[in-house]
């Protein structure tokens, strides 16, 4: 795990030490091992972690994989056209595109399947990825737009995520833990039809991954008895365009504060 980690303790933050995701949501940040963080997390790492190269920062942890491995990246971050952002640079699509090539005339994946929420995050796989790769990814928005941030909490004064992530990730809470009920191509039809901020996409593979199980990259847990259904989430209908959402935390901040003063 890649994270930044500036949410939890943050001085802007309420809930000290917590991170939520949905309204009164559960906090999701108790337990996460965090491999590389703060000013480490930059792009160079992140790939030389997919080449399976050593590097020298975090938990050292590396994608040790081979032609027998199924890989599923998660990436959230900001972007646009030809970039993806990362806290301290930015990541071209040209750098990429020649890992994933290397990747593959290395045979370090039998699959793989990326999920990539950010701006014009369609730009970065876009006429580069051929279907005998293997490789499929599914984006949050196409090489022209915007991804839109979600979920606005007014206790806390943030958006508590982006669209098209709490969606899928509400698709995958719906189903769980039988994951093996649902293809990447499934949830990918359910998820573009939920998400209306921006036009959801999938590039690459559309033959073999999209028919496989999410479960075959998400994990394939047994299920129990005791597991109840989980409610689907209820977001709030406001959302910004993602590039927007520190103007509009601050234009929401400055209103409060306003409103605070005319109380007095």
């Amino acid at each position: 795990t890649m994270m930044y980690n500036d949410i939890a303790f943050n001085d802007e933050n309420p809930l000290r030490g917590v991170i939520i995701n949905a309204i009164h949501g559960k906090d999701v940040y108790e337990g996460v091992m965090i491999d590389i963080w703060e000013e480490t997390s930059l792009h160079r790492f992140f790939l030389d972690i997919l080449m399976g190269k050593t590097v020298e920062v975090g938990s050292r942890k590396t994608l040790k994989t081979g032609p027998n491995d199924t890989v599923f990246v998660n990436f959230a971050d900001h972007g646009g056209p030809g970039v993806l952002g990362f806290p301290s640079d930015e990541l071209h699509v040209a750098d990429l595109t020649k890992v994933l090539e290397s990747m593959h005339s290395e045979k370090r994946y039998k699959q793989m399947l990326w999920y990539v929420e950010a701006c014009y995050s369609g730009s970065m796989f876009k006429d580069q990825l051929t279907a005998d790769k293997n490789i499929t990814a599914l984006t949050a928005a196409n090489e022209e737009e915007s991804s839109y941030a979600c979920d606005w909490n007014e206790d806390i004064q943030v958006y508590l995520g982006d669209c098209w992530s709490l969606n899928w990730m509400n698709n995958t809470e719906q189903i769980f833990p039988y994951l093996n009920k649902e293809t990447v191509g499934e949830q990918y039809e359910i998820v573009k039809k939920m998400t209306t901020e921006s036009h959801a996409q999938i590039y690459g593979d559309l033959t073999y991954i999209y028919n496989d199980p999410i479960s075959a990259f998400l994990g394939n847990p047994e299920p129990k008895a005791e597991i109840e259904p989980v409610l689907a989430r209820k977001y709030g209908y406001k959302s910004t365009a993602s590039q927007d959402v520190m103007m509009e935390y601050l234009k929401m901040k400055r209103e409060k504060s306003t409103t605070k003063k005319k109380l007095r």
